[in-house]
Formats: structure tokens, C-alpha cells, sequence
């Protein structure tokens, strides 16, 4: 059998937190280890209880969501835990800077439950999850406010393929939908993302993205 996915839920709605409870823990291959109201209550938790995935709230009291996300899995941080960020949709700031902090993806609150579960599932594996249906107005409008000057890495040098695949990266397509659009093989892809995240020195297609965006190679 296999190990249930160990998940922590930190939201300071009671009603959110006991929902998103309940849906989880009725999953046969998922085991919620704890739940809690706010950032510093999840960091605490999570160094006792361990889980493999936190679905994390944003704003929250005594510690927000980006905060906590930033000393679970952050830069630095030598066992990082996976965070999956949940969020309102008019709180698009907020998530932009939970991924610069180190969560694995996001969703919108109004998600339905088969899409919680599919987001925790895949970022249990080690996967980034964006909302592609997001993603842009995301990621690019906050972008912007803190690109450097010059479009492109230091120091780092990307074939035009790379690039190529990069700004499909960050238009939030998946590796089948770049696949289709550059008429590679899906296996072809895998090794262009691989290869860039190496390069990068990135952790996930989260980080890949937001770097795009920061470095002007997308608007």
C-alpha cells in the first residue's frame, strides 16, 4: 500500500479549514496531520508532524501565509517542505510573492475540491502547479514592478530554444501544449525544462516562471 500523502491545512477561517479538512481526509491516499489558524501555529506544527504538502492560506494573523511559506521552504532552508499557497483571486499581489518565497503553486479558494486534490497530489511529487488561467495576470503585473534592467540572465547563457521554451513556461502552458506549439516531443520538452532548471539554478517551473517575468524575457 501506498504511504498516504502526509498534509497539513493552516487557514485562519474556521469554516475554510474544517472544509478543506474534510475533503482531504476522506481521500484514501491522504492523511491530514494537523490544521491550524495562522503562519506561525503551521511552522511550528510542521516541524513536529512533518507533512509532505501545507496548504497555506496568505493572510492570516501572528505570521501570514507568505511568511511562513518563506521559513518552510525558502531559500536556505535545508529540508524545505512543499507549500501549496490558497488564495482569493483579489489577492494576486500576495501569491506572486508566496512563489518568490518559495511555495510549489497556487489555487484560487474557489477552486473546486477535485482541483484541491489534483494541486496536492501533484505538488506532493515534486511538480509545480500554476493556474494557467492565471498566471499572466498573476505573476506578470507584479513582475513588472521589480524587473531589473537588461532582459536577459547574468552570467547564464540560453539557447534561442531555451528561451524559446522559457516564455512558454511562464505563459503557463504545459509541456504537451509547448510540445504542440514547437512541434518537439513531449520527452523533448522534459529535457529543454530540465536543462533550464539546472542552468538556473531554479527548484520547480514556479521559480522558472517568476524568473521570466523578473528578468523582462516575457511582458
Amino acid at each position: 500500500m501506498t504511504t498516504p500523502i502526509r498534509v497539513l491545512i493552516c487557514d485562519d477561517q474556521a469554516l475554510i479549514r474544517t472544509g478543506f479538512t474534510t475533503i482531504v481526509g476522506a481521500q484514501p491516499d491522504m492523511e491530514v496531520v494537523g490544521e491550524c489558524g495562522d503562519g506561525r501555529a503551521a511552522v511550528d506544527l510542521a516541524a513536529r508532524v512533518h507533512p509532505d504538502v501545507v496548504v497555506m492560506d496568505v493572510r492570516m494573523p501572528v505570521l501570514d501565509g507568505i511568511e511562513a511559506t518563506r521559513l518552510l521552504a525558502g531559500a536556505g532552508i535545508a529540508d524545505p517542505i512543499k507549500v501549496l499557497v490558497v488564495t482569493t483571486f483579489n489577492l494576486d499581489e500576495y501569491v506572486y510573492e508566496a512563489l518568490r518565497a518559495g511555495a510549489s503553486g497556487f489555487l484560487l479558494k474557489d477552486a473546486p475540491p477535485a482541483q484541491l486534490l489534483n494541486g496536492i497530489r501533484t505538488v506532493a511529487t515534486g511538480a509545480a502547479l500554476l493556474a494557467p488561467e492565471v498566471t499572466r495576470q498573476l505573476v506578470g503585473r507584479y513582475a513588472a514592478r521589480i524587473r531589473p534592467a537588461g532582459g536577459t540572465p547574468d552570467g547564464v547563457a540560453l539557447t534561442p530554444r531555451e528561451l524559446e521554451v522559457l516564455r512558454l513556461i511562464a505563459g503557463g502552458l504545459s509541456n504537451s501544449e509547448i510540445a504542440a506549439t514547437l512541434v518537439i516531443s513531449p520527452e523533448t520538452v522534459k529535457t529543454y525544462v530540465s536543462r533550464l532548471l539546472t542552468k538556473l539554478d531554479l527548484r520547480d517551473r514556479v521559480q522558472a516562471v517568476v524568473y521570466a517575468y523578473r528578468r523582462g524575457l516575457v511582458t
